[in-house]
């Protein structure tokens, strides 16, 4: 039986012109996380190994359900020298988000990862989830595996932004994906989002993916209208909340209506 192309629905959206949305998972440790970002029109999970406690096998899991319910998975992972890289890709995962890029030899540490040879050195294996494990030849596998795997790097320093040119030249990289608050905090400004000097970058980082034709990527700012600014100036690859933060924000306005009703008599 002939197997389907693969596919990856964030790559065929952006290549289309379109936003793609992605729910941020830090709690949520099974499958329905992905059924959950399917149905509220989510394209992406963004599985943040970064600041969470997952275990490979817990990322697999969801990994390889998103896949199949044709939400990208995809995992920011703890820097460009994270050892787990290659284990995540061949496990389900089909994207890797780097945080805190600051130079081009960071940016091509990230494709020597995440792409197969001749453009990295990413190692072969057999048996590709995204294939339901099938044998499919390399000369067939490779090309398709990696045409279809996502490679994000993050900016999020006053470093990182004056290496931008030369970050988003880099072959291999589908976002550059700026880190708000990250690159606040590192200019000594945290959570101020007007700040002149972050407008700033954020318009040179626009610039650096429109010459490189690479797509620009935003997160960081929990706030629905600032997202949709922030679309409309050019972003396309966006965040939009936490598994954690969206719970904690119905939970909050549940009880807070429960009061005032209470209090309305």
């Amino acid at each position: 039986m002939a197997l389907p192309p693969l596919t990856n629905p964030v790559k065929q959206k952006l290549a289309a012109g379109g936003t793609v949305l992605g729910l941020g998972v830090r709690m949520s440790r099974s499958a329905e996380i992905a059924r959950i970002a399917r149905a509220t029109g989510h394209d992406f999970l963004f599985i943040d190994v970064q600041h969470s406690l997952f275990n490979l096998e817990t990322i697999g899991h969801i990994a390889q359900a998103a896949v199949a319910l044709g939400v990208a998975p995809f995992a920011r992972v703890r820097s460009v020298h994270d050892a787990e890289v290659q284990a995540l890709l061949d496990n389900g995962v089909t994207g890797i988000v780097y945080p805190d890029v600051n130079t081009a030899e960071d940016a091509r540490a990230a494709v020597a990862a995440v792409r197969f040879a001749p453009l990295g050195r990413r190692s072969v294996t057999g048996g590709y989830p995204y294939y339901d494990f099938a044998a499919v030849p390399p000369a067939e596998a490779l090309p398709a595996v990696d045409a279809m795997t996502f490679l994000a790097c993050m900016i999020e320093t006053r470093e990182g932004v004056a290496n931008v040119e030369a970050i988003a030249a880099t072959p291999g990289i589908d976002v550059i994906h700026v880190g708000m608050n990250d690159l606040l905090t590192d200019m000594g400004k945290p959570g101020q989002y007007a700040d002149p000097e972050l407008q700033a970058a954020i318009d040179r980082i626009i610039a650096a993916c429109r010459a490189n034709k690479v797509h620009f990527g935003c997160g960081g700012q929990r706030d629905p209208k600032a997202q949709a600014a922030i679309i409309r100036r050019g972003a396309r690859f966006l965040t939009t909340q936490t598994d954690i933060g969206l719970l904690s924000a119905g939970a909050g306005a549940w009880t807070r209506g429960i009061q005032a009703a209470l209090e309305a008599g």
